[in-house]
Order: structure tokens, then C-alpha cells, then sequence
């Protein structure tokens, strides 16, 4: 019998050591697990942060293209009155590329740009009397003054996020 007790006292010490060995083990993982979670969760919101980075940057020059090829396109539709198709396809490739980029606002502006300088190649060619006027008319000058606005609003409020 006192061997029993021996053996029985070894075999309790060596389930507690498994014990210990295996809550070692678990905080091990654990942490590494946190770690790892931690990490992802680090990445994921950096990488978010650099997609929104990109795309506002992507629209940034997309908004600004459209504004120089419609800028050119609406003036010389209030002097010329031979449409000139070229340019409204490149207005309306810019339009097109809006589409996969903006918000609904964005486009729905543009397109309304698009229609503005068409009907305006329809329209008698202005004067220079009649240019000078339009000149100092603040709404006649800047038909893209809307379009800015409401790029400025969407990249802004970053509702593509």
C-alpha cells in the first residue's frame, strides 16, 4: 500500500503539470489569436483608408477632365453652331466612366451639362455684346458652377466609402 500513495502523489503531479502545460498552451493561442485579430482588423481598416484614397483621387481627375472638355465644349457652342460630335462623344465617355465612379447626383448633373451645351449648338451664335453680357451675369457664365458643387459635396462626405 504505501506505494499506492507514492504512485497516486506522482500521478497528481503530473496532472497538474499537464494542467499548467495545457493553460499555457491556451493562453499561448489566445494571445496569438488577439494578435492575429488585432492585426486584421489594423489591415483591413488601412486598406479601406487606401481604396478611398484612390477612389476620391480617381474621381478627382475624372471631375476635372469633365470640367475642361465641357468648359471648351460650351463655349465654342455659343460661338459656333456646326455641332461638333467629336467632343460631345468625349463628354459623354466621361459621363460614361462617372457612371461606375459617382453618386447618382454626379451623374444626374453631368448629363444635364451634356443637354445644356447640345442646346446650345442649336441656339443663334452669340455676339461679342452678347458674350460680354453672359460674362457678367453670374448664372450665365458658369453652367458647371451646380456640377462643382455636388462633386465637392460627394468627396467631401465620402458617401462612396
Amino acid at each position: 500500500m504505501p506505494d499506492c500513495g507514492k504512485h497516486l502523489a506522482t500521478r497528481e503531479a503530473m496532472n497538474a503539470g499537464y494542467v499548467t502545460a495545457i493553460a499555457a498552451l491556451a493562453g499561448a493561442a489566445l494571445g496569438g489569436l488577439t494578435s492575429f485579430a488585432n492585426s486584421w482588423a489594423t489591415l483591413h481598416a488601412q486598406m479601406k483608408a487606401q481604396r478611398l484614397a484612390s477612389s476620391k483621387s480617381r474621381r478627382r481627375k475624372l471631375y476635372k477632365q469633365f470640367i475642361d472638355e465641357a468648359s471648351r465644349t460650351y463655349v465654342d457652342a455659343l460661338v459656333h453652331d456646326n455641332l461638333d460630335i467629336s467632343r460631345l462623344v468625349g463628354i459623354y465617355a466621361l459621363i460614361s466612366r462617372m457612371r461606375v465612379l459617382s453618386s447618382q447626383k454626379v451623374i444626374e448633373s453631368a448629363v444635364s451639362i451634356a443637354r445644356l451645351i447640345t442646346d446650345t449648338y442649336f441656339l443663334p451664335n452669340k455676339t461679342l455684346p452678347e458674350l460680354q453680357a453672359i460674362i457678367h451675369d453670374d448664372a450665365g457664365i458658369d453652367p458647371l458652377r451646380d456640377f462643382s458643387d455636388v462633386c465637392r459635396q460627394e468627396l467631401e462626405s465620402d458617401l462612396l466609402a
